[in-house]
């Protein structure tokens, strides 16, 4: 699961934690990203930002951090991530990308998309009244069950239901700015972390 985590906040964690348990996963690696090629630059730097992802994840032996895309130059794409994962884990080990239901939907304007796809499944958070379309490019890829992306190593669709927790990182920035809590939107020892270094106001 990538990002910019400006800050990593609940949202990210429990959505996280749900598809886990709904794929049978083993691990979730939490990647923070350095340059995000399509949207602004984050606010925190980079090893702030690594710092925040550490202390939300800290106690959850499901959750991983890792830092390749923070010390790789240039833009944070996705395939060069995964390319780098598929080195590590081998051909074999079935790997999973997160992402939202807006990015899916720009998902092939993204750089070398059908490289991602031999590289992972992609595991789709939906939104509440979107129907998948098989007729659509992703129609012979849809797994019917989610015990099929353990049985591949790569390139299946699925679409998972999760808590919709309406929290944005942009809300949460927004609200340091204006000397409001943000209190319970992010785990207490990224509220205190965000406290202490004046983040974002």
């Amino acid at each position: 699961m990538g990002g910019t985590f400006d800050p990593i906040h609940i949202g990210h964690l429990r959505t996280a934690l749900e598809i886990a348990e709904s794929c049978g996963m083993e691990q979730i690696r939490i990647i923070p990203g350095r340059v995000p090629p399509h949207r602004p630059q984050p606010k925190a730097s980079a090893e702030q930002r690594w710092e925040m992802v550490n202390l939300a994840i800290a106690g959850e032996p499901l959750f991983q951090a890792d830092r390749r895309e923070l010390e790789r130059l240039g833009n944070s794409y996705t395939v060069d991530t995964l390319s780098s994962l598929r080195d590590d884990l081998g051909s074999k080990i079935p790997l999973a990308f997160i992402l939202g239901m807006d990015a899916f939907l720009a998902f092939r304007s993204w750089h070398r998309w059908q490289d991602i796809m031999r590289l992972a499944h992609l595991v789709v958070m939906n939104r509440p009244g979107y129907v998948p379309d098989p007729n659509d490019w992703y129609g012979e890829l849809l797994a019917q069950t989610t015990c099929e992306l353990s049985t591949t190593a790569a390139g299946r669709v699925t679409f998972l239901s999760v808590t919709s927790l309406e929290i944005s990182a942009t809300n949460i920035r927004e609200a340091c700015k204006n000397n409001k809590s943000i209190r319970f939107l992010v785990p207490d020892e990224v509220y205190e972390y965000i406290q202490e270094h004046h983040l974002y106001n």
